[in-house]
């Protein structure tokens, strides 16, 4: 039996396929062109249950654990929804999880214990102001690491934070935010030291506070109706209460989350990948060229079985990862390589299926366009996949 397919996940699955089919299948197509998803999507999400699967119940959650996100992450896709749904519907997975950890390493959580994130008493002020709301769909979060020069390299992060009372001084830049547009606030990697001294903190910044600019919404080759901005921090005054965890802490707390996210862009990535496997067999058998189906064709035939193999093997590669995270085991290195292996079978997926659909699948109507595109980013986010070659090296000790 698959661990994700417990009598309680299967109904978890029919749950988030219910919400895809009524909230979202009528309405995205919409929000690709609009560049967003509405806010009220949120709040929907949020009644549902489905906003807080991962997250405690004791900070505003509904409970679950990393397989129960993985499921309905592989179910918004594969009932025909997109990653950049996901993307745009699941920020806070990214945004929250540090506040949810220093708060539980101030108790004794688990969460907080195994990303070593060192709690101050302010951080239960944060799960009240801004993680509650969040899981009840009426805030939006982003976190904002990435900066223009600085790529992949966290440690080299040139945006500051320079002490003065109260309040920490903000000073620099960030792009590629995913929902930066539409965020209330933003969790925010600042250096406390010199720009590059790698000595990074973690401060939660509200839309609004002078000098913190959200700039141009900007045009992607996928994830349509992902909102995307650059972010400006000119002489910015952060409290020193919206600080997460001690200072200096940030690094370490920002290394130890990337496993989770890296695990949900593989997933979207398998996903996608059966979702194209079911549409182009589904096309393959209506499909007449020259009087026959195109599945009557060997050639077709064997390649559909070949993209079945590989979304099948990532999906269970990358679950038997995810259980072994979900239980607490160091392997940094078998995420890299479980993501990898997701996209690398996504992007052979997705180039056959366009094929196979020939002219129609290169149409904006066709739902494989959507995925076509959607998919590059996945090679690229949460680390790219050269990035992960030298994880999985170290990991090799090479």
């Amino acid at each position: 039996m698959s661990i994700v397919d417990t009598p309680e996940r299967r109904q978890l699955r029919e749950l988030t396929r219910a919400f895809v089919t009524r909230e979202v299948l009528p309405h995205l197509d919409d929000w690709e062109r609009a560049g967003e998803v509405p806010r009220s999507l949120h709040a929907t999400a949020a009644k549902l249950g489905l906003l807080g699967i991962g997250f405690p119940e004791s900070v505003g959650g509904s409970g679950g654990d990393l397989l129960d996100s993985i499921l309905v992450t592989e179910e918004l896709i594969r009932s025909g929804g997109s990653s950049g749904l996901v993307a745009a519907l699941f920020t806070h997975g990214i945004a929250l999880p540090h506040m949810v950890a220093a708060a539980g390493a101030r108790t004794g959580g688990s969460l907080g214990g195994r990303l070593g994130v060192a709690a101050i008493p302010g951080d239960d002020d944060l799960i009240e102001r801004y993680v509650r709301p969040t899981l009840a769909g009426t805030m939006i979060g982003a976190l904002a690491i990435t900066e223009p020069d600085g790529g992949s390299d966290v440690a080299g992060i040139r945006t500051t934070a320079r002490r003065d009372g109260d309040h920490y001084v903000v000073n620099g830049s960030k792009t590629y935010i995913t929902s930066g547009y539409r965020a209330d606030f933003v969790t925010t990697a600042v250096c406390t030291d010199f720009p590059g001294s790698g000595e990074l903190t973690l401060l939660v910044v509200d839309k609004g506070l002078p000098g913190f600019t959200v700039g141009r919404r900007l045009e992607k080759l996928g994830w349509h109706c992902s909102d995307t901005a650059e972010l400006s921090f000119v002489d910015v005054r952060v409290p020193v209460a919206n600080r997460i965890g001690a200072e200096n802490t940030g690094f370490l707390a920002i290394m130890q989350h990337f496993a989770t996210e890296r695990l949900s862009l593989a997933t979207q990535a398998y996903a996608i990948a059966q979702r194209c496997v079911e549409l182009t067999m589904r096309w393959c058998r209506d499909r007449e060229t020259f009087g026959r189906p195109l599945a009557s064709r060997q050639l077709v035939r064997h390649r559909l079985a070949e993209m079945h193999t590989r979304a099948e093997a990532a999906r269970s590669y990358v679950h038997e990862v995810a259980a072994r995270v979900a239980a607490g085991e160091p392997v940094v290195t078998e995420v890299a390589m479980a993501k990898n292996v997701a996209v690398a079978a996504c992007d052979h997926v997705v180039d056959q299926a366009l094929q196979l659909h020939g002219g129609f699948g290169y149409l904006r109507d066709a739902e494989v366009e959507r995925h076509y595109r959607d998919a590059r980013i996945l090679g690229i986010g949460g680390g790219t996949t050269e990035i992960m070659n030298e994880i999985i090296a170290k990991g090799m000790g090479l």
